[in-house]
């Protein structure tokens, strides 16, 4: 057990990254055992921490000697080298790309669903977290599945251009002045531009299939969470990318087993400390982006049934993706492996 152990932050000056650090600072953890490391181009930056300035420092191999614990907030193709070389090192892991969720000996782990997995015994010292929009779904999805039996769910997640980190941010805040001034920037961090559009691709296409990476990565994920339970509702749909800064919206069709009573399925929602049901739209109260910063769990609200189609019931979520979600998983799921025997 190493609970005070030094922590590794890569990835520090990203999005992701960011909200790391804050979820760190919540969880009372000094500033003495951190280390914070980014890529060449972000070293000597300074990030203040609580009452604390931190300098950031060059990621390279010799950084995880002595780490406890390290937290990527990388890109796959980053973490695919960081991640091995960290465990390597002796390092307790937590990779928040999807560089291993493909991995059956990497454990998927989302702390508010299957957080035993962090206790077990499991080969090599990494585990990894779903996409955001995977941990978003299957809290959402999970407690209507164990009430009344889940066959599928579709999705349409509107994705933030926080999804492509702080590059993607900025991207869009330049189009948008941009246009606005008459000018149209070329894009670099979305396949189109994303000022004043909407994009039906976030990341790439898989080989020979008319997937993206994002999308195929739902039901891939959801497979592997459900799939220790086993039956397996199946998650699949499109992703969009549209011109928000932070946080994903998310419009849910559910088909559940037998047709059951939106009030029921509301009770059911609301007792789920991972969910916040804002659900009165004749108020014009549901879930909205600008109402997800800075909260961890899933904004669930315009719940309906198709009168025709009784059994699938229709919904929309809001996530803090880059902010509340991923950080605090990655910070969970890490602080829990320190509490394990060395």
């Amino acid at each position: 057990m190493n609970e005070n152990g030094k922590i590794a932050v890569v990835g520090a000056t990203g999005a992701v990254g960011r909200e790391v650090l804050s979820a760190l600072l919540e969880a009372g953890i000094d500033s003495e055992r951190l280390t914070l490391l980014a890529s060449e181009r972000s070293e000597a930056v300074e990030l203040e921490y609580g009452e604390d300035t931190l300098e950031v420092e060059k990621t390279t191999p010799e950084s995880f000697r002595g780490m406890a614990l390290v937290l990527l907030a990388t890109p796959a193709s980053a973490s695919r080298t960081l991640g091995p070389t960290a465990q390597a090192a002796g390092a307790w892991v937590v990779d928040a790309s999807s560089a291993f969720r493909a991995d059956g000996s990497v454990p998927l782990v989302l702390p508010s669903f299957n957080p035993e997995l962090l206790g077990a015994s499991f080969k090599g010292r990494m585990v990894c977290i779903p996409s955001a929009v995977t941990g978003a779904l299957v809290p959402l999805v999970a407690p209507l599945h164990q009430a009344f039996g889940v066959v599928r769910a579709q999705v349409t997640a509107m994705m933030g251009a926080s999804s492509a980190g702080v590059t993607g941010v900025g991207e869009l805040e330049r189009q948008t002045a941009g246009l606005l001034s008459g000018r149209e920037l070329e894009s670099h961090a979305f396949p189109q531009r994303i000022g004043f559009n909407l994009i039906p691709q976030v990341g790439a296409f898989l080989a020979q299939s008319p997937w993206t990476e994002e999308e195929a990565g739902w039901t891939l994920e959801a497979a592997r969470l459900f799939g220790a339970r086993g039956d397996t509702p199946v998650i699949a749909g499109t992703a969009v990318q549209v011109p928000v800064f932070y946080g994903h919206g998310l419009s849910v069709h559910v088909q559940l087993k037998a047709a059951v009573p939106v009030d029921q399925v509301r009770t059911v929602l609301k007792a789920s400390p991972a969910l916040k049901v804002l659900d009165a739209p004749a108020e014009k109260v549901y879930p909205m982006p600008m109402l997800v910063t800075a909260d961890p769990t899933v904004h669930v609200g315009r719940l309906r049934t198709f009168p025709q189609a009784p059994e699938w019931l229709t919904l929309f979520a809001a996530i803090d993706n880059a902010g509340r979600g991923a950080a605090l998983n990655l910070v969970e799921a890490g602080l829990r492996l320190l509490q394990r025997p060395s």
